[in-house]
């Protein structure tokens, strides 16, 4: 008779169980937010606009189409981060370089600035126009002009180089110190562009024209989709383009979730993993740490350049104030609060604090103040409330709204001296 072979109640389910279960989560968490996607796509372009009245306007309130936009580019971002934190477990604190340096090609090459890089005016006449819309204002056609589906892998490649570049100096740090390291990053390449109105020799270079800031930048063309009746051959900031702008930035974040998930489950990933869960037995099992660290920098930097090409064309310009040091927190807190090192969960936390940040608070804050009769400005108390949600999560959910596996079984462990305890117990009675 042959035998048979049941899970173990202490190993649990085999590896092609777990594999073949998070196929099937992934699956379904795909699905669900396509049809969400789908669902406010047609709300914006046609329902609403048809609708009109007190409809239109509650969502305009709570959920217009430039907030839901807002939040999908959070989504690029924290998912970028996330490669860099919850895959390979490296603290990073200056992840808002990334999203400026992305920002900040799209304004070198879909914009006129760069007929004005030179403060000597020797490249006034600058024209390169390369599969691109001629601009429809007289004189904005100088400069350089690509493609925008051109520009995103052109910026994700510069920031991809400047992740690794980031990342050299850093190998050797853990912890605090990697995090104090990345944080000086974060500040230093905002302050470059914010001060890099005037470089070079007789400060005849000019790099980002300052706190003046680069606008605007080139629309984003849609051909051959523009053939499709109700398609509009290029998207700008017209009302009717934003429901499209959304489908794009929609288009973007699913590719750095396929991304994400692609290189979770190839050998890349699960490097990644080992070197989080113990970076001295990773490199006695032969991962090669110094390679693989710079991976996972150039790897986030890239989905962060992709993203800041994307919200330069979402702002209509790139702008050094915009890149504080709160940008790199708040991202941190998505991260975590969602559940670090799943994608999902990282996905939901970007989305739920990118709302709160851009429409639910200030509108909760309205509709109580309407019904109390009060007179508060909840949008003052914002940081307040992401910290009281960080020490709850902390203190109830330390692993995140939707945690990785890997990570719930790690936190449920008990600690050594729990265990000591346990173990000292047992050997009372058995004498």
């Amino acid at each position: 008779m042959a035998a048979t072979t049941t899970p173990s109640p202490v190993t649990g389910p085999s590896v092609k169980d777990a594999a073949e279960h998070a196929r099937r989560s992934n699956r379904k968490w795909a699905l669900g937010l396509l049809i969400a996607v789908v669902v406010l796509f047609l709300l914006y372009w046609k329902i609403l606009p048809a609708v009109g009245g007190d409809t239109a306007s509650f969502f305009r309130k709570w959920l217009s189409v430039s907030a839901a936009s807002e939040m999908v580019l959070w989504v690029i971002f924290a998912l970028g981060l996330n490669i860099v934190v919850g895959y390979a477990g490296l603290l990073d604190l200056g992840y808002v370089a990334f999203w400026a340096i992305g920002g900040y090609v799209a304004g070198w090459f879909m914009s006129p600035f760069a007929s004005e890089m030179m403060n000597d005016k020797s490249w006034a006449n600058l024209k390169f126009n390369f599969l691109g819309h001629p601009p429809a204002i007289q004189g904005l056609d100088r400069g350089i002009h690509l493609n925008f589906w051109l520009v995103l892998p052109i910026a994700g490649l510069i920031c991809a180089f400047f992740g690794v570049l980031i990342g050299a100096p850093t190998l050797r740090l853990k912890s605090d110190y990697l995090a104090l390291v990345t944080l000086g990053f974060g500040e230093i390449i905002p302050q470059i562009f914010r001060n890099g109105e005037r470089l070079g020799p007789g400060g005849n270079f000019n790099l980002s024209n300052g706190d003046k800031g680069i606008t605007p930048v080139d629309t984003i063309p849609t051909w051959p989709f523009s053939y499709i009746p109700g398609v509009p051959d290029q998207l700008g900031l017209r009302a009717e383009d934003l429901p499209f702008k959304f489908l794009v930035y929609c288009l973007l974040a699913a590719a750095i979730v396929f991304l994400s998930l692609r290189i979770r489950e190839g050998r890349l990933g699960r490097a990644w993993l080992a070197i989080r869960e113990d970076e001295l037995a990773a490199s006695m099992m032969g991962v090669p740490l110094m390679r693989t660290k710079l991976a996972a920098y150039a790897v986030g930097a890239f989905a962060g350049g992709i993203g800041g090409v994307a919200f330069a064309t979402f702002v209509n310009g790139i702008y050094a104030s915009r890149f504080d040091f709160a940008i790199s927190i708040i991202l941190l807190a998505m991260v975590v609060l969602g559940g670090m090192g799943n994608v999902w969960g990282v996905t939901v936390g970007a989305l739920v604090l990118a709302w709160i940040n851009s429409t639910g608070l200030e509108q909760f804050g309205n509709t109580f103040n309407d019904a109390v009769g009060t007179n508060i400005n909840f949008k003052n108390y914002q940081f307040l409330l992401f910290g009281l949600i960080l020490v709850l999560m902390m203190l109830f959910r330390r692993e995140g709204l939707i945690p990785e596996t890997r990570t719930k079984q790690v936190l449920a462990e008990p600690e050594r001296g729990e265990l000591e305890a346990v173990g000292a117990d047992l050997e009372g009675e058995q004498a």
